[in-house]
């Protein structure tokens, strides 16, 4: 029996039954990842700051669905004394269970939480959501530990949920919410139209939309409407990493321009930094993100494979778009040095959607196979005593089919150390991103 279109009708339903609720000191806690779509549309409805909750159940070794306690963040533990004593569960058992999941919840909240705190729950009320209760164990787990941060209140509210397990969870929820209670219950999914898996790049996605819009909470109404600006430490969602990144947005901007920094180099490196400052004061925005872990950046050979670069320019540029007002954002690139052959290899993608790309110092050579395909206008910008990769970007401009432009910077060398040289650069990438950023004077055909 289908119940729900999709996680989003479920939490905007769950959120008309909520409404009652008081809001003071109200803290919405999504259970990742299905619990967090639900919770969204909640936490939107009420006005309230939402959260994850990141719990891992302590299974008894010889029946892992059986709990013997449960572990949340900043090292919490709960343990159920009467299961461990009947389940002749010995401390080093114990240890090892915990130890395994202890790993594994670090790994989960590292990857959910980026560089924000989790928010305090002393003396709040916790509201704990899931996409649906089968069993109950997570959610007692999750209640657990919420009343363990200092939660004064604990509420648990779902959709869907079998009437035992609303009753076994009374006993430590002060509070349960169900929409829907049938008898028959086989598996949550049956009771969606569309029950296709949560990702994280979703969960991230809203955790940061709702951050934005506490963060803009207070800011005039006016401003608010025009895009309040931005300029922050951010965490890009790059599939399979989470890559640090800073995010500058000037109010009311609809132009983001994406940095590909070279080898060796980081969303640290001062050159790009200086450009981007540039960028900023023409009204433009930017993103400067490391392409790389530090793991990865151990192995030489990531620095120069360019479709993997490529492909995670790619995947910015889509986090980027799901940014709260960024959707219809006009996207250009910025590469220097192996950096230009990533943007002009990602350009190339269709997701991609880029609308200018400019090169300084760049390698666009390496990206070869791909440069017949580049359709959005380049710029190559190259110093004029950078002979080696001059030439390199003479030929890379008659090869290239869509509206491309070669300016050369006068005394400059590679990295336009000599006085001046970066400045003309800056200006010139800032004067081409303005003209074909503005979506007026070139739409992206």
């Amino acid at each position: 029996m289908v119940m729900f279109a999709d996680r989003a009708d479920a939490g905007r339903r769950l959120a008309r039954r909520l409404e009652t609720l008081p809001r003071e000191n109200l803290v919405v806690l999504g259970l990742p990842r299905g619990g967090v779509p639900i919770a969204f549309e909640v936490a939107e409805a009420l006005h309230a700051p939402l959260d994850v909750i990141v719990v891992r159940k302590l299974g008894v070794p010889a029946q892992p669905e059986l709990a013997m306690g449960a572990i949340g963040e900043g090292d919490v533990r709960v343990v159920n004394d009467d299961i461990v004593s009947r389940a002749r569960v010995d401390a080093d058992a114990f240890a090892a269970v915990e130890a395994r999941e202890r790993t594994e919840l670090d790994r989960r909240a590292a990857r959910f939480r980026g560089p924000h705190d989790r928010i305090s729950l002393d003396g709040r009320t916790a509201l704990i959501v899931d996409d649906g209760i089968a069993t109950g164990s997570t959610v007692r787990a999750a209640c657990e530990v919420a009343r363990a941060h200092g939660a004064a209140r604990v509420i648990v509210a779902a959709p869907i949920a079998p009437p035992g397990a609303i009753t076994d969870l009374r006993d430590v929820a002060d509070e349960v919410i169900v929409l829907e209670s049938p008898e028959w219950f086989s598996a949550i999914g049956q009771f969606y139209r569309d029950f296709a898996q949560t990702t994280d790049a979703e969960v991230l996605r809203l955790l940061q939309q709702a951050r934005s819009r506490a963060d803009s909470a207070d800011v005039p109404a006016a401003t608010t409407a025009a895009h309040a600006p931005r300029d922050q430490e951010v965490v890009v969602d790059a599939g399979p990493v989470l890559l640090p990144g800073h995010l500058t947005v000037p109010a009311g901007t609809k132009a983001v321009v994406v940095f590909a920094h070279g080898s060796g180099s980081s969303r640290h490196s001062p050159r790009n930094r200086f450009v981007a400052n540039v960028l900023n004061q023409a009204g433009l925005g930017t993103l400067l993100f490391d392409l790389l872990t530090p793991v990865e950046e151990r192995e030489r050979r990531n620095v120069f494979d360019i479709e993997l670069l490529a492909g995670r320019l790619v995947a910015a540029t889509g986090w980027l778009r799901a940014e709260p007002g960024l959707h219809d954002a006009r996207i250009g690139y910025f590469g220097a040095s192996t950096g230009a052959g990533a943007a002009l290899w990602a350009s190339t993608d269709p997701e991609a959607r880029v609308a200018a790309i400019v090169s300084r110092g760049g390698r666009p050579d390496l990206a070869a196979p791909r440069l017949e395909l580049v359709q959005a206008p380049t710029l190559l910008i190259v110093g004029g005593d950078d002979h080696a990769v001059l030439d390199l970007n003479r030929q890379t401009a008659a090869r290239m089919r869509c509206e491309t432009a070669l300016r050369v910077v006068a005394g400059a060398t590679h990295l336009f150390e000599e006085p001046g040289t970066l400045a003309l650069a800056a200006g010139l990438a800032r004067d081409w991103f303005v003209e074909h950023l503005d979506p007026h004077r070139h739409p992206i055909g």
